[in-house]
C-alpha cells in the first residue's frame, strides 16, 4: 500500500482527525490516537472501525499498547528501571511471568498494570490497564487467524486439562 495524500485525507474525513500519523515503513501506517469516549476500550474499537472504512482491506498490525519491557513499564510508571526491578522483587511479583524470557523480556501490560493496581500507591492506573487489557484481546484475535484449526484443538485439550 503506497501512502499518499489521498489516503491521508480518507482518514481525516473518516474520523481520524486525532491520530498522529507516522509512515516510518513502507506500506505501513502507524496512528497514535488521542480519542475521548465512554472508555478505553470504546475509544479502541471506533478508531480501528474508523480507519477500516477510510482504507478498506487495510490489516492491523498491531494494538499498542500490549507488550512491554522492563524500561517501557519504569517510563510508565514513572521511575528508573532499576527501582522497576527493585519494585518488582519488594512486592514479591513473582508471579508476574513475562510472555517471552529473553532479551528483552516482554509482558503484557496489561497484567503488569492490575498486579501494580493492587498496591494503593499505583491505583491511579486503571484506565490505562483497561487499554492495555483491549489490546492485549485485539491482539489475540487478530493472531487466530494464524492458528490451524487442528493444532488449536490439540492445544486447547492439553492447556485446559
Amino acid at each position: 500500500m503506497m501512502v499518499d495524500d489521498a489516503i491521508l485525507d480518507k482518514l481525516f474525513e473518516a474520523g481520524c482527525d486525532d491520530a498522529m500519523i507516522g509512515v516510518g515503513m513502507p506500506g505501513c501506517l502507524s496512528l497514535d490516537f488521542t480519542r475521548k469516549a465512554k472508555s478505553a476500550s470504546a475509544a479502541v474499537f471506533s478508531a480501528i472501525k474508523n480507519v477500516k472504512a477510510a482504507v478498506p482491506g487495510i490489516n492491523l498490525i498491531e494494538a499498542a499498547p500490549d507488550l512491554v519491557g522492563l524500561t517501557d513499564m519504569a517510563e510508565i510508571l514513572g521511575c528508573t528501571r532499576q527501582n522497576m526491578r527493585k519494585i518488582m522483587l519488594k512486592e514479591n511479583m513473582h508471579s508476574l511471568i513475562p510472555v517471552h524470557s529473553g532479551n528483552p523480556s516482554l509482558w503484557h501490560l496489561s497484567s503488569v498494570l492490575k498486579s501494580f493496581i493492587k498496591i494503593e500507591k499505583y491505583n491511579n492506573f486503571s484506565t490505562l490497564q483497561e487499554l492495555a487489557a483491549t489490546n492485549m484481546t485485539i491482539n489475540h484475535v487478530k493472531n487466530l487467524k494464524e492458528i490451524s484449526p487442528e493444532v488449536e484443538i490439540e492445544a486447547k485439550k492439553i492447556m485446559t486439562g
